[in-house]
């Protein structure tokens, strides 16, 4: 089985990017920040505190977060409901960053992720992919854009949903990489071994060509 890892900061386009390259190739598409973000609602449903161990771990016993395929487009199921758009809101988001800075969290979820790796031919988006989930990928590629084009991305994103204010949303997506790059436990970094894409002022269809090169590059 061939694994396809790409990291990189929010609002980098990773899963827009990943899913379109996962369809050319033929390959199934996974993305892990998903999985997170289901842990996350769930805890928010509950109550709960994401930042808090204490408060998390105890419910991660009565967490069932599983993935289905449907004409290979990811389903994100939380028990037996579908979250795949519930887990997309600003809220979630801020949520599953910290859930995932729990240790146990991302324990929870490790087998998971390597399972369907093991299974199948995947690409497979997050912040740790290629540095701790599937180290051994054969294609490891650090997605990244400036921190104000990606604002822009996500601005215009939840434009489309409703309304959203642009300072706010750069802020947002600062603080995100602050956590995700500072925290103790499998913080975002790029892998010795990826290949870093930067995206900033190209098209989807042209980042998307891009990566497809790399890849191609890298197993042939």
């Amino acid at each position: 089985m061939i694994s396809i890892a790409i990291d990189g900061p929010a609002g980098a386009g990773k899963s827009t990017i990943a899913r379109r390259v996962a369809q050319k190739l033929g390959y199934l598409y996974v993305d892990t920040g998903a999985l997170y973000r289901a842990i996350a609602l769930h805890m928010l449903r509950a109550g709960k505190n994401p930042a808090s161990p204490e408060e998390v771990i105890p419910q991660l016993e009565a967490v069932e977060v599983s993935l289905r395929y449907v004409e290979g487009e990811q389903q994100v199921l939380l028990g037996a409901e579908n979250v795949s758009e519930s887990i997309r809101t600003p809220e979630v988001a801020a949520a599953a960053s910290k859930v995932s800075a729990i240790p146990r969290v991302r324990e929870f979820l490790l087998s998971l992720q390597r399972d369907i790796a093991e299974q199948n031919d995947v690409v497979m988006d997050g912040r740790d992919i290629g540095t701790v989930v599937l180290p051994h990928a054969q294609v490891k590629i650090f997605l990244t854009a400036s921190l104000e084009e990606r604002a822009r991305r996500r601005w215009k994103e939840l434009l489309e949903k409703g309304s959203a204010d642009f300072g706010t949303v750069l802020a947002d997506v600062k603080k995100r990489d602050e956590q995700d790059s500072t925290r103790a436990i499998a913080p975002l970094a790029q892998a010795a071994d990826a290949v870093l894409v930067d995206t900033t002022g190209i098209t989807l269809e042209q980042s998307v060509d891009r990566m497809l090169a790399v890849i191609r590059e890298r197993l042939s």
